[in-house]
């Protein structure tokens, strides 16, 4: 069996989702893949040559965990709980081309992948859905693990395409069929600052809620209007108003964003479609720079050069503080990508991509 899933970018919603907002993610073409085969005892070899890496255990083992962060055993008992049955083991090879520890969700691709890999293997296979992948592999990877994170990289990497995610008041998940053109993923190869830039955007702005409600319990980042930012001078730093403002602008952008990609494929035809498109990305990540504070000047620098080269427009993409950053380029992609590498990066063409898919049952 060998199954691949795709890695994700955050086109709309980055740094909103744990203020319960909602986002736009689109798949990859870059993919992270398992091929593996039955074994005749109840032993579980990983082979993952991208990292030097070689797992081993058994099935009869697989709690309590012994390390942290052991996806591999929790993707098991979470799939144990649900009633599937293993009798044999497995023997694995793991590979693929989503840059690691770079912000386009290459860990839960992973997981999505072995979840998948894992059903079709049982004893008595469900066939989950792929949004049932996307859930399974949440719960492995935070649930199980009591760790904080969203749904976000888990429908996205496993539903693929481009979806529309709300998490609140309750989980909702709409697929996007946009025609989309050719975008530009650029690696910065700065390690990211993850627990820098989540102490200010998110408790940060956690904060900055809390301040306000004190003050007018009926507040709402859901439908604040901008225009009422001036009634909030007194009680906030004009560092505070500023992430507030950038929350409120992004929370807007989305709203546009999604309306944009819900066009009819004739209005999507409009050359204007990818002029606006692009628009909205670089005013996402404005903010991003500006007011959230997720950009390098490498990052900086790396985007410059890419508009400049004939990108349309673009934003750093994950936690940020390093890690990769994006661009819409339909038209001059190799011209971008170039420029991209010149300030340092490492480049990649890529296209909005399926989800995880069974690319071979007979391996």
């Amino acid at each position: 069996m060998r199954i691949s899933t795709p890695g994700r970018i955050c086109l709309f919603g980055e740094h909103q989702d744990y203020l319960g907002l909602p986002v736009i993610a689109a798949a990859i073409s870059r993919r992270i893949g398992i091929e593996g085969t039955y074994r005749n005892d109840d032993k579980v070899i990983l082979n993952l040559p991208d990292l030097g890496l070689r797992q081993e255990f058994s099935l009869l083992t697989t709690f309590p965990y012994v390390m942290q962060r052991d996806y591999f055993r929790s993707t098991i008992n979470v799939l144990k709980r649900k009633g599937l049955r293993f009798s044999k083991g497995f023997e694995c090879n793991i590979s693929g081309n989503i840059p690691i520890n770079s912000g386009t969700s290459s860990s839960s691709a992973l997981i999505v992948s072995w979840a998948h890999f894992l059903d079709k293997m049982s004893d008595n296979p469900v066939n989950f859905s792929q949004k049932e992948l996307g859930e399974i592999a949440n719960a492995a990877e935070v649930l199980e693990f009591g760790e904080p994170g969203g749904m976000m990289d888990h429908y996205s990497t496993a539903i693929g395409n481009v979806i529309y995610l709300e998490s609140t008041p309750e989980i909702k998940v709409e697929t996007l069929t946009p025609k989309l053109g050719t975008f530009v993923l650029g690696d910065s190869l700065e390690p990211k600052d993850t627990l820098g830039i989540l102490a200010r955007c998110r408790f940060g702005m956690e904060e900055v809620i809390r301040k306000i409600t004190l003050s007018n319990p009926h507040f709402s980042i859901f439908n604040a209007p901008s225009e009422d930012l001036k009634d909030y001078r007194n009680i906030l730093s004009e560092d505070e108003l500023g992430l507030l403002k950038a929350n409120i602008e992004d929370r807007d952008i989305l709203l546009q964003g999604k309306k944009l990609l819900s066009q009819s494929p004739d209005e999507a035809a409009d050359p204007a479609f990818d002029m606006t498109f692009g628009d909205l990305l670089y005013k996402h990540y404005k903010n991003l720079r500006d007011y959230k504070r997720t950009s390098t000047p490498k990052i900086e620098r790396m985007m410059d050069a890419a508009l400049q080269a004939g990108a349309l427009g673009g934003k750093i993409n994950g936690s940020g503080g390093g890690g990769c950053m994006f661009v819409y380029a339909p038209q001059k992609a190799e011209e971008v990508a170039e420029a991209i590498e010149q300030q340092g990066g490492k480049s990649y063409i890529i296209t909005v991509d399926s989800g995880t898919v069974i690319e071979d049952a007979n391996v």
